[in-house]
């Protein structure tokens, strides 16, 4: 329970009240054993599953190490999407309430003088894009010599070659003593061993889901020709409770699955990273509140995208280990339950056996029959 964290018994009284009227009644592994080392200011490399309450995990430690009397930033939290930076930026927002602490984000795209301004305002906490920050450290107007923690949220995104030499360079702008906080659903081996290198003897933390809340989200598959894809979308749009993030392999395949679906008037809304920053907000806010029951969202949407009570994730496209983990890990989340579903041609299906076994996953084929999704039946 509560009382017997010993992280929160000691922390300020305002995490102790926000966390306390968030509904909580207890951390979640994640949260319970990165704490202390936090506190601590030892450099953490940790994995666990979505919907565990990783960002909870540092934002509380972090907030309660703020000291409001200095004037520049603090902490700053890295993350490789538009959406993951503003819903981080809410869980802080939410966290600090009772507080001093001032907290900005700083996106790519949006406009820089308007994020200038923010940044004399003095704030203990950034929320970033790498992009964004390294350009703002360049025109001398983000100070990062009082920075004392850089997290990196989705780690495995940020520490591709793409994004490496910005994130290097914006590890290096701060002072040598700094914590380094790596948090993600999935840590390759080598991912691991490049964040070795850039930390001081890290605690490593790897959490697995628990069997209790693994056998709460299913996983299911539909077995179809290729060409019959949008078919089946369309029927399983028809669903009394279909409400699914569907994801799909690339813009050209969301245009032409988007644009099928559409002629069969099924509503639907589209995600992708070339839409305006407004336009995806838009679109998010209308499907959360049900106003169509297939989201259709390229990978971008798999990361940084929380949906209360999604009931389902579609896999239109089968995507690789990685991919399954992140789209699936949008449904299911803290401890709810849900349903993965992915249309798999023979070829997929293949595929898709050999991912389940891998990810100790137990696959059930369904059937779409009579308006309704079925078990498929047993063969002999």
């Amino acid at each position: 329970m509560i009382e017997n964290w010993a992280f929160l018994k000691e922390a300020k009284p305002f995490i102790q009240e926000n966390f306390q009227s968030a509904g909580f009644e207890k951390p979640t592994a994640i949260q319970e054993k990165t704490a202390e080392w936090i506190t601590e200011k030892r450099d953490v490399i940790a994995e666990s599953p979505t919907g565990t309450g990783k960002t909870l995990a540092y934002v509380l430690p972090l907030l309660n190490k703020i000291d409001v009397n200095i004037k520049h930033p603090q902490v700053l939290i890295l993350a490789p999407s538009r959406e993951l930076v503003m819903q981080i930026f809410d869980v802080v927002q939410e966290f600090k309430q009772g507080s001093d602490i001032k907290a900005v984000s700083l996106i790519g795209g949006a406009n820089i003088k308007k994020q200038q301004e923010k940044l004399k305002k003095h704030p203990n906490i950034v929320v970033a894009t790498p992009g964004r920050v390294q350009e703002l450290i360049k025109m001398k107007k983000l100070k990062m010599h009082e920075v004392k923690t850089i997290v990196l949220d989705e780690a495995d995104q940020l520490l591709v070659p793409e994004h490496m030499k910005t994130i290097q360079a914006i590890i290096k702008s701060t002072l040598k003593e700094r914590q380094i906080l790596c948090f993600s659903a999935t840590l390759k081996d080598e991912t691991v061993q490049l964040i070795k290198e850039m930390t001081s003897e890290p605690e490593v933390l790897k959490i697995a889901r628990s069997e209790e809340e693994a056998q709460k989200v299913g996983h299911y598959y539909l077995l179809c020709d290729q060409r019959d894809k949008v078919k089946l979308l369309q029927k399983l749009s028809r669903l009394e409770d279909m409400h699914a993030l569907v994801f799909v392999r690339d813009i050209t395949n969301l245009s032409i699955y988007a644009e099928k679906l559409a002629y069969h008037h099924v509503d639907l809304g589209v995600l992708h990273s070339e839409a305006k920053k407004a336009e995806r907000a838009i679109i998010l806010k209308e499907f959360e509140q049900r106003e169509f029951p297939l989201l259709l969202a390229t990978d971008i949407a798999a990361r940084g995208i929380d949906i209360d009570d999604l009931p389902y994730v579609i896999h239109a496209d089968l995507p690789n280990e990685e991919g399954y983990i992140h789209r699936s890990g949008r449904t299911g989340r803290a401890g709810k339950e849900g349903a993965v579903i992915s249309l798999v041609t023979p070829q997929e299906h293949t595929t898709l056996k050999k991912m389940a076994k891998k990810l100790h996953l137990s696959l059930q084929e369904i059937v779409y029959k009579q308006g309704q999704l079925h078990l498929a039946p047993k063969q002999a």
